[in-house]
């Protein structure tokens, strides 16, 4: 991987930072036939059932090939593999020179559960209503797919021969054990860069015109921990002064109380200063404050009071999954949950670990790593890829700020890095944070995105496949 050297590279942060006000009215008009079929395509993507379990990711890679097809690609440059349940499609856009280095365009298939019963409309319908798609999926990732799939197509509509290959690899598995990233990465570790739908965008304020267009150069790092408690049980109606639930509870409350130390980089510094500028109120103020200071402690509990800020911060962890018992009419003999941390860079899976059996204070607490935590580099902010971002974003609104950031989340472009391929997260989607439900109930996406999201691939395809 290219390196650059940290003042280069905050130099380029700041060559990113436009605070010229962002010029936002209407985009440039995409092809009736195109705009219509990104839309359907959506609809379509999110009747398939794509959550761990059900088994539709096969058929919905399917669907995809089918749509490839019949927009020019050859059955030949189409490859979807079986992954137990799940499936990886990758398709090739053929380029005019072999011998040059491919840009691979990555989103993932699959979805997390949705329940019915918790919905107010049917999660794997698709809904339209109200200027938005709603249903499983719609952001996270959906969207990212059928913006890069339609953008494929138009450029094979148009006749455009890129000189190098431009390369679609879905995986199936992004919500899960990520197993499918993995090994697609080691695939195409020799490709120039990788572009990630699945992370990056704009913010919308609340007058619904574009705050800033983050784009994601490096991702914390996920890290599962199991703590874990066991008893000899014995009769419930012989309680005594041990419990393992009760143990475990107060582990969980003990953890849900603690905050690591706050944490700034040059990418998260960069953001709240560009982002502080822009933005009214205390809210603003708080960023300015935080980027110039991390120790400002006002500063950190407002920004950390939101939840589209609190992983900039620094570490997080969070009781995701709990299992305790079994009957319900014994002590339990075991408890466990499962603690869910996003790792700011630097930070190893030891000290993580070392910080949380300290803040549980048990000696009966067993707290072990779940898998194997995957790190990564930040990825270099190439000349080429900013002044193509550059161009695309002006297209949706022009000179709005354009801010290299860290991802709170872990997505498939930490496999990519990992294996030396630059990858930045450049999604399509401008929403306003309210409006981002990903995992959560009721997701959706505005309708009045997709078109611009359409024409931001199209345009970035064009100029970095040249």
């Amino acid at each position: 991987m290219h390196l650059v050297s940290s003042r280069r590279r905050l130099g380029a942060i700041l060559l990113c930072v436009s605070l010229v006000p962002a010029a936002w009215g209407k985009e440039p008009v995409v092809p009736a036939k195109i705009s219509g079929q990104a839309l359907e395509m959506l609809k379509r993507s999110i009747g398939f059932k794509t959550a761990a379990g059900e088994g539709q990711v096969p058929a919905y890679a399917e669907y995809l090939a089918g749509e490839l097809k019949a927009g020019g690609f050859a059955a030949e440059d189409i490859e979807i593999t079986s992954h137990g349940e799940t499936a990886t499609l990758v398709a090739y856009y053929r380029g005019r020179n072999p011998a040059a280095k491919p840009i691979v365009i990555a989103a993932h298939m699959d979805v997390v559960p949705a329940l019915r019963e918790d919905w107010e409309r049917d999660p794997y319908v698709a809904v339209v209503e109200d200027g938005y798609v709603f249903g499983r999926g719609s952001a996270d990732n959906k969207l990212g797919i059928v913006s890069m799939v339609a953008a494929l197509l138009w450029l094979k509509e148009e006749g455009f021969k890129p000189r190098r290959d431009i390369v679609l690899a879905l995986t199936g598995d992004e919500e899960t054990s990520q197993d499918n990233a993995a090994m697609l990465a080691e695939e195409l570790k020799h490709a120039e860069m990788m572009l990630n739908s699945d992370a990056g965008g704009a913010y919308l304020g609340d007058d619904g015109k574009p705050v800033v267009y983050a784009l994601q150069a490096a991702e914390k790092t996920y890290m599962d921990f199991q703590v874990s408690f066991s008893n000899p049980g014995g009769h419930s109606s012989r309680p005594g002064a041990s419990n393992a639930i009760h143990d475990l509870a107060r582990a969980i409350t003990r953890i849900s109380g603690f905050r690591f130390p706050a944490r700034s980089s040059e990418l998260t510094q960069a953001y709240f200063k560009a982002a502080g500028a822009m933005t009214a109120g205390p809210m603003g103020a708080a960023m300015l404050r935080y980027a110039e200071n991390p120790a400002d402690k006002e500063a950190y509990e407002v920004l950390a009071s939101h939840p589209e800020y609190v992983g900039q911060l620094g570490t997080t962890c969070v009781a995701t999954t709990a299992k305790a018992g079994h009957a319900p009419n014994a002590l339990p003999q075991s408890a466990m949950v499962n603690i869910n941390c996003r790792v700011f860079p630097g930070e190893s899976v030891e000290s993580v670990r070392s910080t949380l059996v300290t803040v549980i204070d048990d000696p009966k607490a067993r707290v072990t790593v779940v898998g194997q935590p995957v790190p990564s580099d930040a990825s270099p902010l190439r000349d080429d890829v900013m002044k193509a971002l550059r161009k695309a974003i002006d297209l949706r609104a022009a000179g709005l700020a354009i801010v290299p950031t860290m991802s709170a989340g872990a997505t498939d472009g930490l496999f990519y890095r990992n294996v030396g391929v630059p990858s930045y997260g450049v999604s399509g989607i401008f929403m306003h944070p309210k409006d981002n439900f990903a995992h959560g109930l009721n997701e959706r996406v505005p309708v009045a995105t997709i078109d611009g999201a359409v024409l931001q691939w199209r345009s970035l395809l064009r100029d970095l496949s040249r």
